[in-house]
């Protein structure tokens, strides 16, 4: 039997834990706050998963661009430089080349051609345009579903860790009173002691609530792409959602849906590709034009000038030597007309030995033509108009190929609608039914509060046991509990109904 005076030292004892678990988990002072729509802008910017399927649209611009610019000819720019060096080579016959010389060349060349494919390209790639113009549609509703689903986690986990704080300050409260009833001896230790069990699963429970918490919002970041600015548990959601009874009629939200979901448009711009490649594919029986042009240049230049002063001297000096012998021919014959001065006309000096200054000049002149001086090649032009005849069932086969393609793409968006017009009923109907369970769900949670209040009026009185108490307090915790569960789930139920229409339906 317990002695008064051993009363004080075990409610010492048991005040002294009590005070530690009151201090578990204390509610964190909020840094910073984030919304539902400034989480979703910056998703649209950070998000990788988003960014993934935008880096889709740059290229898909650049093929209509590609597609309407292969239309226009085609224009090309070459030069290029030389050098050969001095040396023998073999031409049918042994020859010496004996001075290096350095060339350079350029050509400019315009080319167009036009087929059955390059006239429908235009056509197939704005519709693979507006198809991937679709596509980051279709991500930017997934992102705001999954964003928003995330976002609704959070504070469904925020509502569960208010939940967990109210049962510990339950259990304190129990336990307190547990502690105060066997000290006048109303009680006995055994209660005392169920009393610090139920506390300390319930600090436990907040503890895991907390944690539970944190990691929700850990998760809505990643989701964004951003790391947190605060410590996690100093964020905190600034939104709050309330629960209307749901007005939305099947037949409108399965027209809104056909219209607006953008997995079925991107297919259906697939599919309108998907005609134009038919198209193409029959255009490979009409003629296809081909037309150049080109202009072109070149020099080539001696290193070694002396050599070419040499071979001109010795040009001159045979023309000289002609000139003189044709002199001689005319004066012995009588037939006149002889030249005056076969070393002048030559281009020589008055001693033959020698190039007259003009001469030379020219020659240098004549060979400084590296690199820009160019000598310009004729003008190159051509026309050409094809038209096969046979080409081995190869314009057969690529035809049924595309109808192929056209016919599975035909079949995909009916699949596709089926698929869509499936999950919003199904959504629809979970929506329904996630906004009656609130209503079962709170008339629940009423009851266990009353519940836990005549347990512990009966407790109090002496009537109940603390196991009454327990219970009843466990109970009113999953009520609660499950009471934010469906609040969410149909929040969570909107988002996806949302999601398969294709377009927001709260304001």
């Amino acid at each position: 039997m317990m002695r008064w005076y051993q009363l004080p030292a075990l409610a010492l004892g048991l005040a002294t834990p009590l005070a530690a678990q009151d201090s578990l988990a204390p509610k964190p002072p909020v840094a910073a706050t984030l919304s539902l729509a400034d989480a979703l802008k910056e998703a649209r910017s950070s998000s990788p998963t988003y960014r993934l399927t935008l880096n889709d649209a740059g290229p898909a611009r650049w093929a209509v661009r590609n597609a309407y610019g292969n239309l226009l000819p085609t224009a090309q720019v070459s030069g290029g430089m030389g050098y050969t060096g001095s040396g023998q080579s073999q031409f049918g016959a042994f020859f010496n080349q004996t001075s290096a010389f350095v060339n350079s060349n350029y050509s400019i060349g315009l080319q167009w051609s036009l087929d059955g494919h390059v006239l429908t390209a235009p056509a197939q790639q704005k519709a693979l345009q507006h198809a991937t113009d679709e596509d980051i549609a279709g991500a930017g509703v997934n992102l705001t579903q999954s964003i928003t689903t995330q976002y609704l986690t959070a504070l469904q986990a925020s509502a569960q860790v208010d939940v967990a704080r109210e049962q510990v300050k339950r259990n304190a409260e129990f336990l307190r009173l547990a502690q105060a009833r066997y000290q006048v001896g109303s009680a006995t230790l055994l209660d005392v002691r169920q009393a610090e069990v139920t506390k300390g699963r319930s600090d436990v429970a907040l503890l895991r609530a907390v944690q539970t918490d944190n990691e929700a919002k850990l998760e809505l970041l990643r989701l964004i792409g951003i790391e947190p600015k605060v410590p996690i548990e100093q964020l905190a959601l600034s939104d709050s959602f309330a629960v209307e009874a749901p007005a939305w009629q099947l037949d409108d939200l399965l027209k809104l849906a056909d219209a607006g979901n953008p997995g079925l448009r991107s297919l259906r711009a697939r599919e309108g590709a998907a005609g134009t490649a038919v198209t193409a594919a029959k255009a490979e029986y009409l003629p296809r034009l081909f037309a150049q042009a080109g202009w072109s240049g070149f020099t080539q230049q001696y290193t070694n000038t002396g050599l070419l002063l040499q071979q001109g001297l010795a040009s001159a000096q045979s023309q000289a030597s002609q000139c003189q012998f044709d002199n001689q021919v005319r004066a012995g014959l009588n037939l006149g007309g002889q030249t005056a001065d076969c070393f002048g006309s030559a281009g020589l000096d008055a001693s033959g030995t020698a190039l007259l200054d003009p001469v030379t000049r020219q020659i240098t002149s004549q060979n400084s033509v590296f690199p820009f001086n160019f000598q310009g090649q004729p003008f190159q032009a051509s026309l050409t108009l094809s038209l096969p005849i046979f080409t081995g069932f190869g314009r057969n086969l690529h035809v049924a190929q595309a109808r192929a393609q056209q016919q599975d793409a035909e079949e995909n968006v009916r699949a596709q609608s089926l698929a869509v017009r499936s999950g919003v009923h199904a959504r629809w109907l979970g929506v329904q039914t996630a906004y009656k369970a609130i209503a079962v769900q709170s008339t629940e949670r009423d009851a266990a509060r009353e519940q836990v209040r005549l347990a512990e009026e009966r407790y109090r009185l002496g009537s109940g046991t603390s196991l009454e108490v327990a219970d009843a307090q466990n109970a009113v915790q999953q009520a609660e509990g499950d009471y934010v569960n469906a609040v969410y789930d149909y929040h969570k139920a909107v988002a996806a109904l949302e999601a398969a229409v294709g377009r927001p339906l709260r304001q």
